[in-house]
């Protein structure tokens, strides 16, 4: 399946995006995409809903926006320098163990919304990423066990300021949670929906020009890693995310390096999991 959200911002209601490329509301199944819904088997129980009820779900107008697919996850986890030639642009060495840092779910915004450069910010870059959506909660999951954890995936682009992220002392956390810095979607496709994540073309284009242009195989810490590893530290909940990192291409990387000003135009996509747009605009009160 392929999970929507749609509506105005803080009022969005569950959908499914068909075979057909339909949206259709769901909304008569009763919940929505959250932590309660993944830790019940809401994804079989709807499922087998749909399966009775699709021809009775209304049609949902491409007009309407696109929310983020998942509500109010509990954390967003991201890992850092997980794709060997990011490594090499930003003059780093290939991590031991995975990098972990953590991305403000304040920043969570639907795939084609605006994105609003932070008041004071000059260094606001880009970085397409290959999510993951937590499906039970996991505590010291075996590495052979970590798929089972796995709901599905989804596209994010990991907006990042890199002054405040890696100028201004402190974690990464200050760079990585400015309103509008997640977005996510078009749609959470279920794991079925993805066989080999490990194998899947993603690309970023800022104003028509290919700047990210990659292969999720280029990855240095695979899934059942990354879940496994970050299991061993926290609880990860239903409907949590970890972002897996970003290929080469980023603004911080090119030399001179470039960054994103208001009337920017941001497209993204990754194979199996749809396209996003953001538009730069600059803050405002």
């Amino acid at each position: 399946m392929k999970l929507i959200r749609f509506g105005e911002s803080g009022q969005e209601r569950p959908g499914i995006l068909t075979l057909d490329d339909k949206r259709l509301d769901v909304s008569a199944f009763g919940e929505d995409y959250d932590r309660s819904f993944f830790a019940n088997d809401g994804l079989n129980r709807l499922a087998n809903w749909f399966e009775q009820n699709q021809s009775s779900c209304p049609e949902v107008p491409e007009t309407l926006r696109l929310g983020p697919p998942i509500k109010e996850p509990s954390k967003i986890i991201c890992i850092g320098l997980n794709y060997a030639q990011h490594a090499r642009e930003s003059g780093m060495q290939l991590p031991t163990e995975p990098i972990l840092f953590f991305k403000a779910t304040s920043a969570i915004c639907g795939p084609n919304d605006h994105l609003i450069i932070p008041k004071n910010s000059n260094k606001t870059d880009w970085e397409v990423e290959l999510a993951v959506v937590i499906g039970a909660r996991a505590s010291y999951v075996d590495e052979a066990d970590a798929m089972d954890y796995v709901a599905g995936y989804v596209l994010h682009n990991d907006y990042s300021e890199r002054e405040f992220q890696l100028e201004r002392s402190g974690q990464w956390v200050k760079g990585k949670s400015c309103d509008t810095f997640a977005p996510l979607g078009p749609f959470v496709a279920t794991k079925d929906e993805i066989p080999n994540p490990h194998s899947l073309h993603l690309w970023l284009k800022v104003n028509g020009e290919m700047m990210q242009n990659s292969n999720t195989s280029d990855l240095v810490f695979n899934i059942p890693i990354l879940v496994s590893y970050i299991s061993q530290f926290m609880t990860l909940l239903p409907g949590d995310i970890i972002s897996t990192g970003t290929p080469f291409g980023v603004g911080m990387g090119l030399q001179p390096p470039r960054y994103l000003r208001a009337g920017d135009v941001v497209e993204l996509g990754i194979e199996g999991l749809g396209n996003s747009k953001q538009v730069a605009i600059d803050y405002a009160k």
